[in-house]
């Protein structure tokens, strides 16, 4: 019979999130289940007390967690993390032999299992009737519109060509909407992620190149020797583009014109997704730096949130749904301000397709 896996090897494996606070309720060690539900490694978990990292918005609960003596078993509390709404089952109990030391395990409750608590699981389609309902309309709207302006004279064209692109502008929002509530996934396959971020560049250079101004430096830092990704190629240009597109509109605002690109391997990753009931690596790393103002201070935490935006005329929903899309494929998205350098810097984690995974592995 061979040995057992030690404690930590069979915490490594559990498909919830396993933290050891110490008696001021400060992260001692998180197993990785952890580390994606928080959405930061290990190392940057430690020493922050789970109260700062864990918004709970129940006060009862709140003050029962910060007594940290008890024993403490709570289902379906609503609570935020990094400015994301979350439902978690939790539990606290002391260490047998170790009082003043704490086990807490965090689960969160998927979409398709609120019905256990009085939630319908059938709710994804209402948003689908709701944007047919709107778009049908709105189809009409926008042929009226344009039917207005072929009929008007030149100088009085203005006001039929806006009914039309406002039009266009509310059908893309509901379009984004959609996509953001759906369920479902595409298939994922082995991708080169320099192709897509090569492909994401040449449609936001054409973009640029239509407006007036200093046109945009890319700068590219490519690791040459990264393997593919397991993704949705199409999927995943679509996320580089917000991004590239985020990083043009900060930038061109400071007057800068120069966005950097950067590829690289994070050996022992700084990632985690646990998927299927196995730790999952995200070392394949795409950064995307701009030397714009950044995003607002009173924002950045809840960037990847649906309708909060800094730009004046944002919808607040390109963030949102490039989470939506990199998390379809296993994997991570973070925000990043540095201010000893002036810049922001959104980072996309991503794992290596699996038949290059144990070359990549044995060559590191």
């Amino acid at each position: 019979m061979s040995d057992l896996p030690d404690a930590r090897t069979q915490l490594s494996g559990l498909i919830f999130a396993v933290l050891l606070l110490d008696e001021d309720l400060c992260v001692i060690e998180a197993n990785p289940s952890a580390e994606d539900l928080f959405g930061k490694s290990e190392k940057r978990l430690q020493r922050h007390n789970i109260v700062d990292l864990l918004d709970i918005g129940d006060l009862r609960m709140s003050r029962e967690l910060r007594r940290g003596d008890m024993r403490l078993v709570a289902r379906a509390v609503s609570a935020r993390i990094e400015g994301r709404e979350v439902l978690l089952n939790i539990t606290v109990s002391p260490v047998a032999t170790e009082p003043n030391w704490l086990v807490m395990t965090l689960s969160e409750i998927a979409s398709n299992q609120m019905g256990d608590y009085g939630e319908s699981a059938a709710k994804p389609a209402a948003p689908n009737i709701l944007a047919h309902e709107i778009k049908n309309p709105l189809s009409a709207i926008r042929g009226a519109g344009q039917l207005l302006s072929r009929k008007l004279a030149e100088n009085e064209r203005s006001l039929a060509n806006l009914i039309v692109s406002e039009a266009d502008r509310i059908a893309d929002v509901i379009d984004r909407m959609q996509q953001l509530g759906s369920t479902s996934r595409e298939a994922l396959s082995a991708c080169n992620p320099h192709s897509a971020i090569r492909n994401a560049l040449r449609t936001v250079k054409t973009a640029q190149d239509t407006l007036d101004g200093e046109p945009f430096i890319f700068v590219e830092e490519f690791d040459p020797s990264l393997p593919p990704v397991l993704a949705q190629p199409q999927a995943l240009e679509q996320v580089l583009i917000n991004l590239f597109a985020n990083a043009c509109d900060a930038g061109r605002a400071a007057g800068e014109h120069s966005v950097s690109v950067r590829t690289r391997f994070v050996s022992g990753s700084v990632f985690k997704a646990i998927r299927l009931g196995k730790a999952t690596h995200l070392p394949v790393e795409i950064s995307i730096v701009d030397r714009g103002a950044g995003i607002d201070r009173e924002l950045a935490e809840r960037v990847f949130e649906p309708f909060v935006s800094s730009k004046p005329h944002g919808q607040g929903l390109g963030l949102a749904l490039a989470r939506k899309l990199i998390e379809d494929m296993n994997g991570r998205i973070s925000h990043e301000r540095l201010d000893r350098t002036g810049e922001t810097v959104f980072r996309v984690f991503l794992p290596v397709a699996k038949a290059t995974t144990n070359a990549q592995e044995s060559g590191r």
